[in-house]
């Protein structure tokens, strides 16, 4: 039997995206590069632990989870996170930003600005701009103030980003008009804490990272990798977490977060897709916009 491994997730690097794996092994990612693995016989997935620690019990978690953790595992890992501001004396400065992922999908955020662009690549933004640079309680602040404001969450469901990346508007201004009307309004708002600095309206786009433009719409997305399941595939795009895959069923998009906490090898000669697709629902588009 073929060695197995255990992927810990997809990371994007300067030159793209990569699959990690236990171990510090990488795989680079390319246009026309085939992805293909199976899921060991009788395997379980276990819980990939939290921050940096493996799960005390090896605790076993559903297919479908692509948070990959037990209850105590993600519990521990919000904890520590900036989203539950649970490191508020954090000194480094952070990033408001405004990121587009379709027409009437814009959401607000922040980042560590030592993050550079990494942080909206692996939420998958086709675009975004910068708002502001600041303390890290400043730009919360912030961006609570510019949900409010602006009517725009902080989170938007991948399903809904990835049923429109094949219907995307072809020209890059098409793609950062939104963008630049919530940013003409969010700084005209008098109410931005003073250790904000505002930034100008530069928009970044992703297209070309991301391999988007051309791309064939999906016909669905792969729901769970399941024992003894096979994928084979050719990599057409990847957005946030998101491989979009050629197979002989049509182009479907596999979460990498999904194979977190398996053990798989790899697909033998001649091997397909065999694991559970399940097609595109979008739920209720983002209105209040303008």
């Amino acid at each position: 039997m073929a060695q197995a491994w255990k992927c810990a997730g997809l990371r994007w690097s300067e030159q793209g995206p990569v699959l990690m794996w236990d171990g510090g092994r990488r795989s680079p990612l390319s246009w026309g590069k085939r992805v293909a693995f199976g899921v060991v016989e009788g395997g379980v997935r276990e819980c990939v632990g939290a921050r940096g620690h493996p799960c005390p019990v090896r605790a076993g978690v559903p297919g479908r989870s692509t948070g990959g953790r037990c209850e105590e595992c993600a519990r521990l890992d919000r904890a520590h996170s900036v989203a539950a501001d649970g490191i508020a004396d954090d000194p480094r400065p952070y990033r408001v930003y405004l990121a587009w992922f379709g027409p009437g999908m814009v959401k607000v955020g922040i980042t560590a600005a030592e993050r550079g662009s990494a942080r909206l690549l692996e939420q998958g933004a086709v675009c975004f701009s910068l708002l502001g640079t600041g303390p890290l309680m400043a730009a919360r602040r912030t961006e609570e103030l510019l949900r409010a404001a602006l009517r725009v969450p902080d989170r938007i469901p991948y399903a809904d980003k990835r049923a429109v990346r094949a219907e995307l508007p072809a020209k890059e201004s098409e793609r950062g008009s939104e963008l630049r009307e919530l940013h003409a309004r969010a700084t005209a708002l008098a109410d931005w804490p003073e250790s904000l600095t505002r930034e100008p309206f530069l928009p970044v786009d992703h297209m070309r990272a991301f391999g988007l433009a051309g791309t064939p719409a999906p016909v669905g997305e792969v729901s769970e990798l399941t024992p003894g399941g096979a994928l084979n595939g050719e990599l057409l795009a990847a957005a946030g977490p998101d491989l979009h895959l050629s197979t002989p069923a049509g182009a479907v998009v596999l979460d990498t977060r999904l194979m977190r906490g398996w053990e798989l090898v790899p697909a033998e000669e001649g091997e397909q897709l065999s694991l559970p697709v399940r097609e595109f629902k979008r739920s209720q588009p983002q209105d209040g916009l303008f």
